[in-house]
């Protein structure tokens, strides 16, 4: 047998245990590679990202949740939680219009899922529509049956239900609000929220701390609201976001390396007499293909670019 074809027989014998050394059968950890869900441990799948490594690898399937990773002892602003942009705009979400929707999407799984898979704070645009407060990625501050998605009492109950089953769980509403007065009061109260309401007046002025969590579990005080319309806060006791919050800008003016600018209508991550920070992280025009590669490196990069802007916060 001539050296060739030894070295050819050495590198198929090679390339055999390779694969044949390869993890299956659930033992496969994070990040490495494999050919189907069932080749991951738990809590992880087999995920293709064409633009972030070659092949396939296993990655998480749910968010690490912080209130249990550590303990539920600290004031709720020492915590860091996904947050779900558009949390409503689900692709393929049923119609409820006689017409087709044409306007964009932004997530993939039902509310349920989402918070089943770790989200706790959900990002909901609410409009006066069609006699009820619905669902809708609309623009004008109007709702049209093309931009319509569903009625915000189907989503709330999805929030009531996940709430009653998980009893030490907290979820916070951040509102783009365009209902008239009384509408989101009327339409949390049909849901049955507002027994797991956390009242404005508990809510910290002044960037103090919030209540610790376990606090907040106890008195069953787990439904945090943050409402776009500042009068809302005295007429119906939904806190208006900017009295206690920073965030920085959304879109692609906030994707870029090293800024962490703050949105509009927030004063800047340094404003010391506000106690929490929302931080954006997503492109414009969203798209499924680029977010395996957004939601890694860079992501982290940008967590740090803002951290340290708001650094008095933490």
């Amino acid at each position: 047998m001539s050296l060739y074809q030894n070295l050819l027989l050495l590198t198929a014998i090679s390339a055999f245990l390779s694969i044949a050394s390869a993890c299956s059968d659930g033992q496969c950890k994070l990040l490495d590679e494999c050919s189907s869900d069932g080749d991951c441990e738990a809590g992880l799948y087999c995920f293709a990202c064409q633009q972030g490594f070659s092949g396939s690898r296993c990655v998480r399937s749910t968010v690490t949740n912080q209130f249990k990773l550590l303990n539920n002892s600290l004031p709720f602003n020492k915590y860091a939680f996904l947050t779900t942009h558009n949390a409503y705009a689900i692709d393929g979400y049923p119609l409820h219009t006689p017409v087709p929707r044409v306007t964009f999407t932004n997530q993939e799984d039902m509310i349920t899922d989402q918070l089943n898979n770790g989200a706790r704070a959900l990002m909901l645009d609410t409009y006066d529509f069609d006699g009820d407060v619905w669902m809708c990625h609309s623009f004008g501050g109007q709702c049209h049956d093309i931009t319509a998605f569903g009625p915000a009492i189907d989503y709330l109950k999805e929030i009531e239900e996940f709430l009653s089953a998980n009893t030490e769980e907290i979820v916070t509403l951040i509102l783009e609000d365009y209902v008239g007065p009384n509408g989101l009061t009327k339409v949390f109260t049909d849901a049955g929220l507002m027994k797991y309401w956390f009242p404005v007046s508990n809510m910290p002025k002044n960037g103090e701390d919030w209540p610790l969590v376990s606090d907040m579990v106890a008195n069953n005080q787990r439904l945090l609201v943050f409402t776009s319309i500042q009068s809302k806060e005295a007429s119906e006791g939904i806190a208006y976001q900017w009295n206690y919050m920073v965030e920085n800008q959304y879109g692609d003016g906030g994707m870029q390396a090293g800024s962490c600018p703050n949105r509009a209508e927030s004063s800047g991550l340094d404003d010391k007499t506000k106690s929490l920070v929302l931080v954006n992280y997503f492109h414009s025009m969203s798209s499924k293909e680029k977010t395996c590669e957004d939601n890694s490196g860079d992501l982290i990069n940008m967590l740090r670019t803002c951290y340290a802007a708001a650094a008095h916060f933490l």
